[in-house]
Order: C-alpha cells, then structure tokens, then sequence
C-alpha cells in the first residue's frame, strides 16, 4: 500500500464537498512597512476523492494549499487550534479548496512570510473577519520528561527553514523533524496531530533533529487516521513522544485565545 505523506508545515486534510468555484487573486501595490501580500493567486474546490492535505512551497515561489478548509487554513495563518476556532457559516469547516499563488521577490519567503501573505489572501478573498476572546479550556503542556531530554541538537544552519513532514502508513504515522524548535513542533501538534490547544512549557530555545513514531487513536487527526491495530509496531502518541524524544504531554485547563468567525464569503470568479 502506498502511503499517505502528510506535509505537516500546518496540517493533515481531510476530503469535503465543495461547490464549484475557480477564483484568481491578485493583489494591490504595497506599501513601505506593509504585510506582504502573494504577486498572484488562484483558488479552485479541491478534489473531493483526493485525501492528500498540506501547505508547502514548492521552488523558490510558488506556495501551494493541498485540500484545506477555510478553518484548517485560519489555524495555520493565525497558528491557533482549530479547536478554539468558532462561528461563521458551516461551508468553513466542509467545504475544501485548493490554492496556488506566487510569491514576490527573488527568494523564498519564510514560513513567518508565507503564513502573513497567507492571512492577506483569507482577508481579501474569503472576506474574512473575526474577533477574539479569552477562553478557559482543555490544554496539553508540553514539558520536558524526567527520564530526561532525547533531542539531538540540529546541525542545520539557523536560517534553513524547519522540515516537519509526517507520513501516515497503515499501522503507524512517522515523523522525522529536522531543525524545528519547540514552537514549531507544538504548532504541528495542536494544528494537527491532537484534539486541543498545545501550550510549550519545555523551556527549550534551540533547533532539533528527531524521528517520531507513533500508533494513532481516534482523538487524533479529527478522528480521520486509521485508529492502529492493538499489535502495531509503534507505541501509542504518549508514550512514543517520552520513549522516543524524552518529552511528556500533561492534559490541564488553561487560557486560551479564541478565535470567532464573524463574517466569511465564498471566494468568487473574477
């Protein structure tokens, strides 16, 4: 069987119905000190019988949304959980789309970059608005493990961008991380991988090479990951992640920033 990669720079997706839309986005001259904003940029429904789901730049500029929702994409932009994205009408959530846009300049943008241009588009063409509220809720911390830290600092130069790309096979997923730092890896996780907001409590600032291997359950990936057999060869997510990289998850509740969805529009056709 041919695996599943799962390009884990924002999120796993999920196939959804989706009205027939083709779109193209162009955006307005900038101005000194504004956000940048990509030079041009099509949206079309994904494929519904297609389950591939990322977001990658692919060369130098061109920026690439596989198969994402219109919240799966305000996760990524706004790095937040889905979990604590609310409101707007149903069609967020169901309905999938599929983007390519180029990006200005001579070099690639960072992910900080991609992820500003990325909001710009959500605001322009999806007409996106929204506000926001504390909110007290289920949380995950990641914390170092007191069996001790597993993490092999990355010889990768500071400025390489980070790689986090997870493969689901049929009896396990894989993770191999390289250059992350903390922040990222929990990105990954709370936009992605677990059911809830993950908050970073390892006090770790540097950037890290791993390999993560894990048999899913059916609180993860939105319940859309083929829940492991109980022979897998990997451990369960909680216990791989203290075995494997010397780190724990412990479930709390604490603060967090909700985000709810005023107002949302179709992208339509120029």
């Amino acid at each position: 069987m041919i695996p599943l990669r799962v390009f884990f720079r924002t999120c796993l997706v999920i196939p959804a119905v989706v009205q027939g839309i083709n779109s193209s986005y162009r955006s307005c001259a900038q101005s000194p000190g504004a956000s940048p904003s990509f030079e041009v940029a099509t949206i079309k429904p994904a494929n519904q019988n297609d389950k591939s789901r990322f977001i990658i730049m692919q060369g130098e500029n061109r920026f690439v949304v596989k198969g994402y929702s219109l919240k799966l994409m305000i996760a990524a932009a706004y790095d937040v959980s889905p979990k604590v994205i609310s409101g707007g009408p149903a069609w967020i959530e169901s309905d999938h789309f599929d983007i390519e846009a180029l990006t200005p300049g001579a070099t690639k943008p960072v992910r900080e970059e991609q992820m500003a241009m990325l909001r710009d588009l959500l605001l322009e063409r999806f007409k996106l608005s929204f506000h926001r509220e504390p909110k007290t809720t289920s949380i995950y911390e990641l914390q170092v493990a007191k069996s001790g830290l597993r993490l092999k600092q990355s010889t990768a130069a500071e400025s390489s961008p980070a790689a986090l790309i997870t493969t689901v096979f049929p009896d396990h997923l894989h993770l191999p991380a390289r250059n992350a730092t903390m922040g990222e890896f929990v990105s990954v996780l709370q936009r992605a991988v677990l059911d809830r907001p993950v908050v970073d409590k390892t006090g770790l600032k540097g950037r890290y090479d791993f390999d993560l291997d894990w048999a899913a359950d059916e609180s993860q990936f939105g319940g859309e990951v083929p829940v492991a057999s109980e022979n897998a060869p990997s451990p369960p997510f909680f216990t791989a992640i203290e075995q494997e990289l010397g780190l724990r998850i412990e479930a709390k509740r604490g603060p967090v920033d909700a985000l709810i969805v005023d107002m949302a529009q179709q992208p339509t056709a120029n």
